[in-house]
């Protein structure tokens, strides 16, 4: 039977200025320190590189990584932060929907679609958001996508009702699908 070194997981944050060799420095660092690299969403946004990472590291090399990581500043410019992971405890039924906006850009959308959710008692598990040309000179437009969970028991009627109203206030398309 083989027993494994107790480990701990981490999630990393990590801010740079954009340049070949964030990711590969940040894996090196992880791969050096007997660790394990879990889960990670990194983007590209306005010339800066950003990303959070998912990280299990053996407990007895844990605390030279930390230590290691304010290395990655001088060497790369990669500014890195490291927390205790939340314990994911058992996920409690739930459904799922996928949202898609699309309108004129104008300030405060966000934060009114997030309003709308949460009234309901829905939860954001991702959100990507961008903005682009109209065509023909149209302005800006604002486009996003979300994956939000539904506790078990909402009323994904009340859900739907709450987005539509917010998408006939800002004047946008709006479109949920289900997820399984």
């Amino acid at each position: 039977m083989t027993t494994h070194a107790p480990t701990t997981a981490y999630v990393l944050t990590a801010i740079g200025e954009d340049r070949p060799g964030l990711v590969a420095a940040l894996a090196a660092a992880v791969d050096e320190h007997g660790g394990n690299w879990v889960d990670s969403q990194l983007a590209l946004l306005a010339g800066k590189f950003a990303g959070i990472v998912q990280v299990e590291l053996p407990d007895e090399r844990a605390q030279s990584f930390l230590e290691a990581l304010p290395a990655l500043a001088d060497e790369v410019g990669l500014e890195v932060e490291a927390t205790v992971a939340g314990d994911p405890g058992e996920v409690a039924p739930h459904s799922a929907l996928h949202l898609h906006l699309l309108g004129q850009d104008r300030t405060g959308m966000v934060r009114e679609v997030a309003s709308a959710l949460r009234s309901q008692g829905a939860t954001i598990d991702g959100l990507r958001s961008w903005t682009r040309e109209a065509p023909e000179g149209g302005g800006m437009l604002f486009e996003a996508e979300a994956e939000v969970r539904l506790p078990a028991d909402a009323d994904q009627d009340g859900v739907r009702e709450a987005l539509e109203t917010i998408a006939a206030e800002l004047m946008v398309d709006l479109e949920l699908d289900t997820t399984e």
